[in-house]
């Protein structure tokens, strides 16, 4: 596939989203999981049969009760038939034993009878406060409430739902026209939704994302477009550098816009030019996190070049990332490239600081690991954009990979000493 000339094809659809694609509806409501009732808590997203279906969830040993039960739908690959996935905010349901398992277990049961289709195909996530159990009932009352609101247009209500801390909801989609004999005048979209805000490290998925699309695609190889989006997009954010117990991020597909015809295959023309539509929803829902970090004022983009590897050049970009120092000095408007150096020295990646370039915002300020004369004001000035680029050459190798993260301001600190209150 020709990647320059199908990056042309792709559209960005107008206010998209999570519904986007032919064969879903969704719904966001007030169930009664938070005491606010002006705000929604509870998001459902349903297809019209079981289709295809893969999740990659969290590797924090702390893992949420939902992410058990889901892991236990998809099985030992990651991937099955779901009709529905219902989302909570304001609880986790995370560190809390069996109680919390027999919540989201019963949660699908109860989902799985409004749809006529097995609990095995009902996959859930919570998301808020962890170490407090979740009661049943707002999902005895609110499921069915869901069901009777569910829409093609619900998906903003769905993604509005989901929040936390996020200042507003993230949503995205693209369509293309395939360019494959196989699919001639199939016009294919993705769409997804993604709420996060802090304890923002990933290292699967994200928080909780939501993609789907309305190619044909069968779920194993469904599963191996998602791992390996997400590895480049989602996996590559950092705000805090803490990786939640609850990380989820679930793609169906429906195949509404192709029916009848063969699912797309691994290493076809077809899924090359699948992969690349659900990489640029998914990086698009990943700076969108970034940008949105608690208290962030700024996203920064953090590009190392020149490592030994491209493990390497993630080392270091996820050191300068996750800086405290670093993003104080972004959130302070302060060319203070001594940070970045600091922060790539105790990567544990391998270079010579004498082989080093660093810029900011286009600007060299480092040059064979030695300052260099630079404009403080003009400097000042650029920071005032909302994205900062950060750039660093190690001059050690090919290796080469991107990270986003946020600044840290003041107001980091005053939603996390106030997230219970």
């Amino acid at each position: 596939m020709n990647v320059d000339e199908f990056d042309t094809k792709i559209r960005a659809v107008p206010d998209g989203g999570v519904t986007s694609a032919r064969g879903f509806s969704a719904a966001g409501i007030h169930a009664g999981f938070r005491r606010n009732p002006e705000r929604a808590d509870f998001a459902l997203l349903a297809a019209e049969r079981p289709v295809s279906a893969a999740g990659v969830f969290t590797t924090n040993r702390f893992c949420a009760a939902p992410v058990t039960v889901c892991r236990e739908h998809l099985g030992a690959d990651g991937c099955g038939l779901v009709q529905a996935v219902a989302v909570n905010s304001g609880n986790a349901n995370a560190a809390t034993g069996e109680p919390g398992l027999a919540v989201a277990r019963e949660t699908c049961d109860i989902v799985s009878q409004m749809f006529g289709c097995e609990p095995e195909q009902v996959l859930v996530a919570s998301t808020g406060v962890i170490g407090q159990q979740l009661d049943i009932a707002p999902f005895e009352t609110g499921v069915p409430a869901a069901v009777e609101q569910l829409s093609p247009a619900g998906g903003a209500a769905a993604a509005r739902a989901i929040m936390t801390t996020d200042t507003h909801p993230k949503e995205y989609a693209v369509s293309y026209e395939s360019g494959v004999l196989e699919y001639v005048g199939c016009t294919f979209t993705v769409g997804g939704c993604v709420k996060g805000s802090g304890m923002i490290m990933p290292n699967m998925a994200t928080m909780i994302a939501l993609i789907t699309t309305d190619a044909p695609v069968a779920p194993k190889t469904l599963h191996a477009v998602l791992a390996d989006c997400v590895a480049q997009t989602f996996n590559k954010v950092t705000v805090d550098s803490d990786t939640s117990t609850n990380d989820t991020c679930i793609m169906l597909a429906s195949g509404e816009a192709a029916p009848g015809e063969a699912p797309i295959e691994v290493g076809s023309e077809a899924y090359e030019e699948l992969a690349y539509a659900v990489r640029v929803v998914c990086e698009g829902l990943a700076r969108a996190v970034a940008a949105d970090g608690e208290g962030a004022s700024r996203l920064i983009t953090v590009n190392v070049t020149g490592a030994p590897s491209d493990a390497d050049a993630d080392a270091a970009a996820r050191s300068v990332a996750n800086s405290p120092l670093v993003k104080t000095a972004v959130a302070g408007h302060d060319c203070n490239w001594g940070r970045i150096a600091m922060a790539l020295g105790k990567c544990g990646v391998a270079f010579r600081q004498e082989d080093v370039s660093i810029d900011i915002m286009g600007i060299p300020v480092c040059r064979a690991g030695l300052t260099v004369p630079f404009d403080e004001d003009e400097a000042l000035r650029r920071f005032e954009a909302p994205e900062i680029v950060i750039s660093a050459d190690l001059g050690a190798g090919e290796g080469a990979a991107t990270v986003w993260t946020c600044d840290l301001t003041h107001d980091y600190v005053t939603i996390n000493g106030d997230y219970r209150t």
